[in-house]
């Protein structure tokens, strides 16, 4: 069933709001998927926070026009389905870890801001932590110094008891 002219520019209009506040969009062929396993990729997106739509080429080549993301245009061939995230890493990896389980779903392309990725870039991404991964790792690292230094000013004491209780331990054998 095809679009009104409405209907188009609606469609249109959603795709550029998620474009514009993407940090990557990833391009997968989905040809011969089953609907069940497209259920299951779409819920698996959605608890990502990826926004996951199959869509006409040339609406999104309209949506991402005079946008970072302008040339990723020219991968759009075929029956695509786009994945747009506002984390770098999330949409990269839902579908190459969707892709790894099932063959029918090719990761084509993929694009961040003013770069364009091919697809061993996107598998590449895909295997870079998250943003609350590198965040933990970072707090761990700063919390580092102050915990060894909380961990010395406790030895000073503990060594003085252990000291204490060897020369008590020492006049009871004598």
């Amino acid at each position: 069933m095809s679009l009104n002219l409405e209907e188009k520019k609606a469609v249109v209009a959603e795709v550029g709001e998620q474009v514009s506040k993407a940090q990557a969009i990833v391009v997968a062929e989905y040809r011969g998927l089953p609907v069940g396993s497209m259920t299951a990729l779409r819920a698996q997106a959605r608890n990502s926070g990826v926004y996951l739509r199959v869509l006409k080429n040339t609406l999104v080549r309209r949506a991402v026009d005079g946008t970072p993301f302008a040339g990723l245009a020219d991968q759009m061939v075929g029956p695509l389905l786009f994945g747009i995230s506002t984390d770098p890493v999330s949409a990269a990896k839902v579908l190459n870890d969707f892709a790894k389980t099932n063959d029918k779903l090719v990761i084509k392309a993929g694009a961040m801001p003013n770069h364009v990725l091919d697809a061993n870039g996107v598998k590449a991404l895909a295997t870079m932590p998250s943003r609350e991964e590198l965040l933990a790792k970072l707090l761990g690292t700063m919390q580092a110094p102050v915990a060894k230094f909380v961990q010395t000013l406790n030895e000073v004491p503990t060594k003085f008891v252990r000291g204490l209780a060897a020369v008590r331990d020492a006049k009871q054998a004598a």
